[in-house]
């Protein structure tokens, strides 16, 4: 089984502006390599048949995804209309802005299949393409958030992938993120 990293992800998880909410301690080329020479810690499903994630011992200085929201931190909240790439629509995102999570214990590879890749109009050299990864403390999936799910069902015209909403996948998502949010500082 080859893994590749797409473009796609290789742009938010190593992006030029060196963020720090990022992969940390190693480069593009060194997480390819590391995820094609070791076995996952875990293997779970995603949320469809063309995506599975692998679940990895942080090797590097990656901190946490996100942080739960509190009384004393709600108020570093900021939202802003963002899209992912230039094809896609932009969609209300909000974060932390001056906090910074603790460095994670688990990097969750998310892994679409090379067919899944094709039908989305990017074709790999692999078996398997990096979409994304999240950074957690517990080797467990994170809720996708509910508007990459909208995104999702809107299909591959628009950036998502063609899976319907799971109402029960959604209600999950809306609670874990009601509480909890993505950070970010500068580099």
């Amino acid at each position: 089984m080859s893994i590749v990293l797409t473009p796609f992800a290789k742009a938010r998880l190593f992006p030029r502006d060196g963020r720090r909410n990022a992969i940390q301690g190693c480069s593009a080329a060194e997480f390819e390599q590391y995820l094609n020479a070791h076995e996952p810690f875990k293997r779970l499903d995603g949320y469809a048949p063309f995506c599975k994630l692998h679940v990895h011992r942080n090797w590097t200085q990656t901190r946490c995804l996100t942080i739960p929201i509190t009384s004393d931190n709600q108020h570093q909240l900021r939202s802003g209309y963002e899209a992912r790439n230039k094809r896609e629509l932009p969609v209300l995102v909000r974060w932390f802005e001056g906090l910074e999570a603790p460095v994670a214990d688990y990097l969750i590879v998310i892994l679409y299949s090379r067919e899944q890749m094709e039908k989305e109009g990017d074709r790999i050299d692999g078996d398997w393409g990096i979409v994304g990864c999240l950074y957690t403390a517990q080797p467990e999936e994170i809720p996708m958030a509910p508007i990459t799910m909208m995104r999702n069902a809107l299909g591959v015209e628009e950036g998502g992938s063609g899976v319907a909403i799971d109402r029960e996948a959604y209600a999950r998502s809306v609670a874990f993120w009601d509480r909890n949010a993505n950070w970010r500082m500068p580099a």
